[in-house]
Parts: C-alpha cells; sequence; structure tokens
C-alpha cells in the first residue's frame, strides 16, 4: 500500500457552472491536503482536519503557493501530427493534403509511432494534461504505440485507429472491411488494459465510405462500452463536400446519424458550423462536441458558440481540446484562454469557473469517464496537476494582485503555459516535476 499527500490550495470543478450556481460547482480550500493510497484519492479537505486522520510518518508534499487542481483532460488531439505543429497556415482541407497526409504517412513504421508516441505522453504531462482522446493514424501500429506509452505511466488514454478508405493518399488509406477487422482486433487487445480506453475512429465523412461508416455503427453495436470520435463542420468547404459525397442526407449530422454514430458513446470535434437542427439532434441522441480554439482560430475555419450550443433548452455536452497539430499548443491554460477570446467575439464573457470546468470535468463528461476523472473527489483516480502562479515574473507580479482565487486562476489562464505546471501526479505518482521557472 502506498500512501502520500499533496497540501496546497485546492480548487476542483464539481458540477456544470453553465446551468447551476458558481458557489455550487466548485471546491476551494485556501490550505487544503488530498490523501492519496494506491492511486486513488482517499480524501480531500483543510488540512488540518484531513492531517489528523493520517499515520505521522506519511509523505506530506507541500506546495504553499501553488493550487492543486484536477488534472487536465483533452477531449480531441491527434498525436501523428506533432511534428507539423505551426506550420504555415491554409485552410481544412488544403491543410490536411499539404501536411497531414504526408506526416501519418510515417506512422506505418513502428520505431517511427513508437518514438512520437513517446514523446507526445512526455508533452501531455509536462502540459498538466492527465486524460486524452486520441486520434492515431491508419496503421495500426500507431494504437499500439500510443496505448503502450500510456500504459507505461499508467495514464488513463482514449484512442483508436483512424478509419479513412477514401479520398486520401494510397499509403494511408485502409479498406472498410480492414478497418473494421483492425479495429475489432485492437479492441480486444487494448479495451480496458489497465487504463486504456479504445474509441472507434472514422476520421470523418470526407474520408470514409458509407460502407466504413456503416461498419462503424456495428463496432458501436458489438461494444457496448466503446467510444466513437469523429469530426464534423469544422470547415464550410468541408460542410459542402459532405453534402455533395451524401446527397440523400438531410445534413452532414445526418450522415453520421444514419450509421448510429450519433449516441452518449460519442464525440465530434469542432462542430462549429452546425444549424439549429442539427443541435437538436446532438441533444436527443446525447453525442458531444468537442472545442478546439486553437486550431479554429489558426485554420480560419470560425468561430465555435459556446452559448448557442449550451442552450439551457436543449443543451449539447462540451469538452475541450488543443486538436495538435491543427492547434497550437499542448496547453490547456492556452486553449483555455483562446476559448475566452472566441466567445468574446461573440459577444459571450465565459467565467473561470466555466473555463476551468471545460477543461476537466467538463472533457470528463464528453468522454464518459468522468466517474473515475475530471474533479478531486474520494475514490477518483489521484490524477492532479500542481499550478505555480508565480511561475514567471509577469505571473508573479499579476498574483500579487488577485484579490480572489477566481481572479487569481483567470489571470493564470490568460498569461500562462506549460512553465506554470509545477507539476504533474498521475494515479498518485508524480510523472513530470518542473525543472526550473522563469
Amino acid at each position: 500500500m502506498k500512501e502520500l499527500a499533496l497540501r496546497g490550495v485546492i480548487y476542483s470543478p464539481i458540477a456544470d457552472p453553465f446551468f447551476n450556481a458558481p458557489e455550487d460547482c466548485v471546491v476551494y480550500e485556501s490550505d487544503g491536503l488530498i490523501w492519496i493510497r494506491d492511486g486513488r484519492i482517499q480524501a480531500i479537505g483543510d488540512y488540518n482536519a484531513i492531517r489528523a486522520q493520517l499515520p505521522d510518518e506519511i509523505d506530506i508534499r507541500h506546495y504553499p503557493d501553488s493550487i492543486l487542481l484536477p488534472g487536465f483532460i483533452d477531449a480531441h488531439i491527434h498525436y501523428p501530427q506533432v511534428e507539423i505543429i505551426g506550420s504555415y497556415g491554409t485552410q481544412l482541407l488544403e491543410w490536411l493534403n499539404k501536411y497531414t497526409f504526408p506526416t501519418e504517412a510515417k506512422f506505418n513504421d513502428p520505431a517511427h509511432a513508437n518514438r512520437i508516441a513517446e514523446f507526445f505522453i512526455a508533452e501531455l504531462q509536462r502540459n498538466g494534461t492527465t486524460a486524452a482522446s486520441v486520434f492515431c493514424t491508419s496503421a495500426p501500429g500507431s494504437v499500439d504505440a500510443i496505448f503502450e506509452a500510456a500504459q507505461a505511466e499508467n495514464m488513463l488514454l482514449l484512442a483508436g485507429k483512424m478509419m479513412m478508405d477514401s479520398y486520401a493518399p494510397a499509403d494511408i488509406l485502409d479498406t472498410a472491411q480492414a478497418s473494421y477487422d483492425d479495429s475489432k482486433a485492437l479492441i480486444e487487445r487494448w479495451h480496458k488494459r489497465g487504463r486504456c480506453l479504445y474509441t472507434v475512429t472514422p476520421r470523418f465523412a470526407l474520408t470514409s465510405s458509407p460502407r466504413q461508416l456503416e461498419l462503424a455503427g456495428v463496432l458501436m453495436r458489438e461494444y457496448a462500452d466503446v467510444r466513437l470520435q469523429s469530426h464534423i463542420s469544422e470547415n464550410r468547404a468541408e460542410v459542402a463536400r459532405a453534402a455533395e459525397l451524401y446527397p440523400q442526407r438531410e445534413n452532414y449530422t445526418d450522415v453520421y446519424d444514419h450509421y448510429g454514430l450519433l449516441d452518449p458513446r460519442a464525440i465530434y470535434g469542432h462542430a462549429i458550423h452546425l444549424s439549429e437542427g442539427e443541435l437538436r439532434r446532438f441533444h436527443e441522441t446525447g453525442a458531444k462536441i468537442a472545442h478546439c480554439p486553437t486550431s479554429n482560430f489558426f485554420i480560419g475555419s470560425g468561430l465555435f458558440d459556446i452559448a448557442r450550443t449550451r442552450d439551457p433548452a436543449r443543451p449539447v455536452t462540451v469538452g475541450l481540446g488543443t486538436d495538435v497539430g491543427g492547434g497550437t499548443s499542448f496547453s490547456m491554460l492556452q486553449t483555455m484562454s483562446e476559448a475566452y477570446k472566441m466567445a468574446q467575439l461573440r459577444g459571450i464573457s465565459v467565467t473561470t469557473a466555466q473555463s476551468y470546468f471545460l477543461a476537466t470535468l467538463g472533457s470528463a463528461q464528453a468522454l464518459g469517464i468522468d466517474d473515475r476523472v475530471g474533479k478531486l473527489q474520494p475514490g477518483y483516480a489521484a490524477d492532479i496537476g500542481v499550478l505555480d502562479p508565480r511561475a514567471t515574473p509577469l505571473l508573479a507580479l499579476r498574483s500579487d494582485v488577485a484579490e480572489s482565487i477566481d481572479e487569481l486562476l483567470f489571470a493564470l489562464m490568460i498569461c500562462a503555459d506549460d512553465r506554470a505546471i509545477e507539476a504533474t501526479y498521475v494515479a498518485g505518482e508524480r510523472a513530470h516535476k518542473r525543472d526550473s521557472c522563469g
């Protein structure tokens, strides 16, 4: 039995601040203690109250000026695209052809896949991210590589082989049947092995034939607890192309709906240009959305409307994703910052509590893992980020005048980056420790 405790300021979302009173949505302790045993949280609360329950010899790691948060959860990210982050911008379809597809072809080489997978997991941890929903390539070995790297760190990871049999270079295409067979074998090999969860992954309707989408639906029926991830309505040219390829369907959403790919286990990236009827269908089916603001700004796809999507009359669950490498950073702090700015352009001010909810418990809800991660609560995995509000001279100066925890966390969200991640704990083990700051 391994025990330790973490002391510091504690801030954890516990409910959805888009629909509940702010005071009911966050646990806050100015001097708190998290008691961890065998990778799970045993107790959390005021330092003096929890310390009295613990043995004298327990290892207490004190972060006196830092904030203990649930580890960030990235709801949408492409690990094979790490090498092309920051590539000179074009619009989505051109970007895929110029950068993405050639890069993904490299993952036919297992050695390359292993090298990038290990880098990717380390980079997530360096940014305080402890769980993610990851797109691989059409090569089954790319899935093996990322799950092996995640399992070595005991990290909660959702991932799947890219299903794509159309409108892409031959060296990254599969066939409808091969995508089904490969996915099925990978599910049997990896799903629920350690903390690995399999996600059926048709790239999007533009690169999947009707038969491939049909077989993705078969997989979802055959395995009642796997997830599904894909893309929808990121770019207007993409929406128009989907209409050309599937003229018999009412709209882009109806393509996926027709093949049984809209349900509570499904999450779709971007969803910027959905009609009211499409959003209503997302609400009715329980399908989720991953909001990826840094990518949407960088590739010029459009402005996601968080208020419209979360309309109380027909709310859709939303998580937050970095979308690397279309997105420009692994940092969920920077991603929250861009989400805030995007909402501002639509005349909406997203609160501090709403922002941190989206990056933690909101993403956990969107991925169907909120029964185990996303908040700091007894019984939950001890996936914890330690956020240093004095990581840079500017942050230190700003922190000195912050008058509340909300103000402090908002300033961090706007001004901080990976340097503010003092440490990252995965299942109670310190997976990242910052070497220096400033």
